[in-house]
């Protein structure tokens, strides 16, 4: 009996030394809208980033009551966030005197520490993320990661595990067979996140990926909210999307209204729980949301986006992903809607189809037009005995009758370009 008590007490103590995640430690209760390049923490600025239906921006420690002031939560930036800080004592309790004044301010979310590290960083970003949680376990340490298309040296993983990772029977290299260097891509990127997770111990998986070229559209950007999702569902945690706003790379096209709407509502039938717009205020040359502090028509269209997810946020955080299907012709890292599916879709309309699962049953869908050029008529049936179809109104923020099953008859939906709507069966 008393070698079980140790080996019980030495596997305790090994949790506690690797940084598992405290019972107390951070938890997301609202549906997170955010940007890079935060407006300055002013009056003027934040009061129209508030009333644009932004949640979440960034801010120094001393700027924590007009971030308050506005309604809004803030990610605390400081020089301090560093693994290099835990090295230095005098800088050590410099850091420690920001946290305490942090930890204890309404308007803290979290602490942003960096972006885009590659996986030999990990190992000092997870030692600063466990000191953070140790002295302020109830906020996010931030840290975002980069997309599927960072070369391996970027990433910084090895090529004998992509090798591994590429021969495997994974769902995912199986549904590459045949493209080689997207399975290569996505094995090099699931070595990426099973490192982060694994040495950070992240409380929430956030990335970003620019998929709008001048002359064409990007490959991977199915298969990278793929890979996240998965991911996060694997390490029970949230995940966020940093999507395209600007053409701060040549190469890239200012986004319309619709293709912005693809990215937001491709992300919440992925299970998204937050959008991060890159980017927000910035000069002229960015041409972001804001040019030298003037809002640009594009910010207006973010404005009702966030609108429409700050209605939907509640819903979405209850509900969980159980499921991501693609009708033909499938992009890069997609399924295709298997016959099991309590929701079949007819034709060959260009569509995105998210199960979740409210109680016991996966009785909650999304369905996505990826079409963003034009809308669609999608036909819908039901594989089990749905007596009625409710969908979740962006308006009032309530569940409305929207259609009495008939026996064996489709359902007809109807979807603008690049829009996503929300439905529940009651059986």
């Amino acid at each position: 009996m008393d070698s079980i008590k140790v080996i019980v007490f030495l596997a305790l103590i090994s949790v506690i030394l690797v940084g598992a995640l405290p019972a107390n430690a951070w938890k997301q209760d609202k549906f997170m809208i955010t940007v890079w390049c935060p407006p300055p923490a002013e009056d003027g600025p934040l009061s129209a980033f508030a009333q644009e239906g932004y949640t979440l921006t960034s801010a120094a420690p001393d700027k924590l009551d007009i971030v308050q002031k506005h309604g809004l939560r803030a990610l605390v930036s400081d020089g301090l966030l560093v693994p290099a800080t835990l090295d230095n004592p005098e800088q050590r309790a410099k850091l420690d005197a920001m946290i305490e004044i942090a930890k204890k301010h309404p308007a803290t979310e979290g602490y942003y520490l960096t972006d885009e590290p590659g996986t030999s960083a990990f190992a000092g970003w997870g030692k600063l993320v466990a000191y953070l949680r140790k002295h302020d376990p109830k906020h996010l340490a931030y840290i975002n990661l980069y997309p599927t298309y960072a070369s391996n040296e970027q990433l910084n993983v090895s090529a004998e595990e992509i090798r591994k990772k590429s021969n495997s029977g994974d769902e995912i290299f199986v549904a590459l067979a045949g493209n080689a260097g997207t399975q290569a891509v996505a094995a090099a990127y699931k070595e990426y996140l099973r490192q982060f997770v694994k040495t950070v111990k992240p409380e929430l998986i956030s990335y970003d990926h620019y998929h709008f070229f001048k002359k064409f559209d990007g490959e991977q950007y199915f298969l990278n909210l793929e890979l996240v999702r998965e991911a996060a569902l694997g390490a029970k945690l949230p995940f966020l999307n940093i999507i395209q706003a600007d053409t701060i790379v040549a190469d890239w096209r200012l986004v319309n209204k619709d293709e912005l709407r693809f990215l937001v509502y491709t992300t919440l039938v992925y299970g998204g729980r937050g959008i991060s717009y890159f980017t927000y205020w910035g000069p002229k040359e960015y041409h972001g949301l804001y040019e030298d502090g003037v809002r640009m028509p594009l910010a207006l269209d973010a404005a009702q986006l966030n609108k429409e997810m700050n209605v939907l946020g509640p819903v979405l955080m209850k509900l969980k992903s159980v499921g991501i299907y693609h009708t033909a012709k499938l992009p890069f890292g997609a399924r295709a809607i298997p016959a099991s599916c309590p929701v079949q879709v007819l034709g060959r309309p260009d569509c995105v189809l998210g199960l979740f699962k409210a109680n016991a049953d996966a009785d909650t869908f999304m369905i996505v037009n990826r079409d963003y050029k034009k809308a669609s008529e999608v036909q819908l049936t039901f594989a089990n005995d749905v007596a009625r179809l409710q969908e979740f109104d962006r308006q009032t923020g309530k569940w409305k009758a929207y259609s009495t099953i008939k026996s064996g008859s489709p359902v007809t939906v109807t979807l603008e370009a690049a829009d996503g709507r929300l439905f529940r069966m009651r059986h």
